[in-house]
């Protein structure tokens, strides 16, 4: 059953890939051109954007991803100058109010396309909602700015590290949380208190960068993002760990940097508590749940320094089909906590630390399990696709069981 259950995920999903596209009229180019693009760069969080209740969310994201992406490209190019990321990173916020602005031969592939494109992205920017455009904007700028701070200093100590993954990451945790309380699905307060979101930025990027090793330092020069505070107690250099001889240290020091990024686990799973509306909801926790799974899958793992280790397609796609409440979500983070609990090592320096957070983690998944009951896969469905008139057959039903249920009550106690 398991393998059976496993192939209907992955069919699901590649379905679900192929159908996701959103519909648009015939004057609505620009922004069929800003979908394809993300298609292209992020075909993942391409199918989760589009899946998205609210057109003007949906449309919102999809414009917030591409200006991140645009932004990023242009640090990430290991061909530009530092000084020239240094001039035209603080000010690229500002391009979205120059319909002209374009840049040509940085980066590759879609990303470079989407460079020189780029007044069709100003151009849909300047169609969202007047708060949307001010998160994005905001947050354009905040995050330049912290990549040019690192851009002129390594990550040394763990404090840099949290405030590397805050600036690329932790950033667009608060922008999205702003456009969740901004449309009317979630509730306005969401975005009073910031700081569970800055923990699901965190926990991403920590995931990613931790994974991505073997990637980084075979760029040249090195790309290097682990912190130095950490490493440099297992190693004089972070190109060792690629040897096997150096693989018991290697793995002390990956196993050191996963266990310090489980601190930010209670911190997503109160997060995801506070959502309501069902595609906020996996659009949130797809992410999340597969970055638990990574941290299994990298946790003691000495692959980790030699290829790019990465989580089943049978536990992605299920990750993408069965994240859509409280419960299942929960349930596949408990999966993901027992695999690198069996994982443990009690000779590593750090054993008990991940021990301990894995086991709180669990113990208020399972709490949290308990009061939120599964919900019917059918009225998931219905939930999530209000366009279909899912949501006013949800109400007529609630309403019918209502009044049976009042008259059977009435019966009894007559």
């Amino acid at each position: 059953m398991g393998y059976l259950s496993s192939a209907m995920d992955m069919i699901r999903v590649k379905w679900e890939m192929k159908t996701s596209s959103v519909k648009l009229g015939s004057d609505q180019e620009d922004l069929r051109y800003c979908y394809d693009v993300l298609n292209s760069v992020s075909r993942s969080f391409a199918v989760v954007i589009q899946k998205l209740n609210d057109p003007d969310l949906r449309d919102g994201i999809c414009i917030f991803y591409l200006v991140l992406r645009a932004l990023d490209t242009i640090e990430d190019d290991m061909s530009i100058p530092v000084e020239f990321k240094l001039k035209e990173l603080p000010k690229f916020h500002t391009h979205l109010d120059d319909p002209e602005w374009s840049m040509s031969n940085v980066g590759k592939g879609r990303e470079m396309e989407l460079l020189e494109n780029f007044p069709r992205v100003s151009r849909e920017f300047h169609k969202l909602k007047e708060q949307f455009q001010v998160v994005i904007k905001d947050i354009c700028e905040s995050m330049a700015n912290g990549m040019c701070d690192f851009l002129q200093r390594p990550v040394v100590t763990s404090e840099d590290f949290d405030l590397y993954c805050f600036y690329v990451a932790g950033l667009v945790g608060h922008g999205l949380t702003r456009l969740f309380a901004s449309c009317h699905y979630e509730d306005e307060h969401l975005a009073d208190d910031l700081t569970n979101s800055r923990h699901m930025g965190l926990f991403l990027q920590k995931t990613n960068i931790i994974r991505d090793y073997f990637e980084d330092i075979l760029e040249d020069p090195p790309r290097v993002f682990w912190p130095r505070d950490v490493w440099s107690k297992y190693a004089v250099d972070l190109k060792e760990f690629k040897d096997r001889a150096n693989e018991k240290k290697g793995l002390e020091c990956l196993n050191e940097l996963v266990t310090g990024a489980l601190q930010h686990i209670p911190y997503v799973i109160d997060y995801l508590s506070q959502l309501r509306e069902p595609s906020v909801f996996q659009f949130c926790a797809i992410p999340q749940v597969m970055a638990m799974g990574t941290l299994a899958a990298v946790y003691n793992n000495p692959d980790t320094f030699h290829i790019k280790v990465k989580m089943t397609k049978a536990a992605s796609c299920r990750a993408m089909i069965h994240s859509t409440d409280m419960y299942n979500t929960m349930e596949m983070f408990m999966v993901h906590i027992d695999e690198m609990m069996q994982k443990l090592n009690p000779s590593d320096p750090h054993y008990e630390e991940a021990l301990q957070s894995l086991t709180k983690s669990r113990e208020i998944m399972t709490n949290l399990r308990k009061s939120n009951p599964p919900v019917p896969y059918m009225r998931s469905l219905m939930a999530r696709y209000p366009g279909l008139g899912g949501q006013l057959l949800l109400t007529m039903i609630d309403h019918v069981s209502a009044y049976f249920s009042t008259s059977e009550v009435g019966t009894v106690k007559a």
